[in-house]
């Protein structure tokens, strides 16, 4: 069976709708609901903590079959200036989905960066890419087979995660989260009082007050001996 593009979302997410969570880090959008939102951790940053790129975007979105990745192709020429592509290759490590070239490609298209909850190759290449955020489970020099099947655009289940196209995927050191419309729309005013209570449970702290005083517990007591 061909490869099955499936329609853009409507009621896509504006620019000026997700501007806001740009200052929000992927912790506190994960406690927002508790983890719900959160991609499975072990799908990591290809850098190292304090040089991945932040990924901040609207997801375009490759279901594949590996070791075919003929969705990687049709989705990446429907990738847009800050798009983030989010592959679903069912966590399979064997046969890479994506690479230098088709990540160049990408790069040069304006992607924002990629998600793969599977494997990738070239890895040296990417990492040194620091417009280009990548998140992956697997690593394997082995290559796909096949470009044949797959679905563009198709809501899908990344790292246990349902992920619809559109959806706003945000990733740094800690990790990922996935955002729908609803959340996006609804929670940033949430994700802002958040920040400031973090700022000020610092500023407490700095300030010379206990960790009782800051975050309002009740003091520990001796134990019976």
């Amino acid at each position: 069976m061909p490869v099955t593009l499936h329609a853009a979302p409507e009621g896509e997410l504006t620019e000026a709708e997700i501007a806001r969570w740009r200052a929000v880090p992927v912790a506190v959008a994960a406690d927002l609901a508790r983890g719900a939102d959160q991609i499975d951790p072990a799908i990591r940053p290809l850098n190292p903590p304090g040089r991945q790129p932040r990924l901040f975007g609207r997801a375009v979105t490759a279901l594949c079959e590996p070791p075919d990745f003929g969705a990687v192709l049709h989705a990446v020429e429907r990738i847009g200036p800050g798009d983030v592509l989010v592959i679903a290759a069912g966590g399979r490590p064997e046969t890479a989905m994506i690479g230098e070239i088709v990540g160049g490609h990408l790069r040069r298209r304006g992607g924002a960066g990629l998600v793969c909850d599977g494997a990738i190759r070239d890895v040296g290449v990417l990492a040194g890419w620091a417009d280009l955020a990548v998140f992956t489970r697997s690593i394997t020099p082995r290559g796909p087979a096949s470009a044949e099947r797959g679905a563009v655009n198709a809501a899908v289940v990344v790292g246990g995660r349902l992920v619809a196209p559109g959806d706003l995927i945000i990733g740094d050191d800690d990790g990922l989260v996935a955002l729908s419309p609803a959340t996006v729309r609804g929670r940033i005013g949430d994700a802002e009082a958040k920040l400031a209570r973090e700022a000020q449970w610092e500023a407490s702290l700095a300030a010379g007050r206990s960790v009782c005083e800051t975050f309002g517990i009740a003091a520990a007591v001796d134990g019976v001996t």
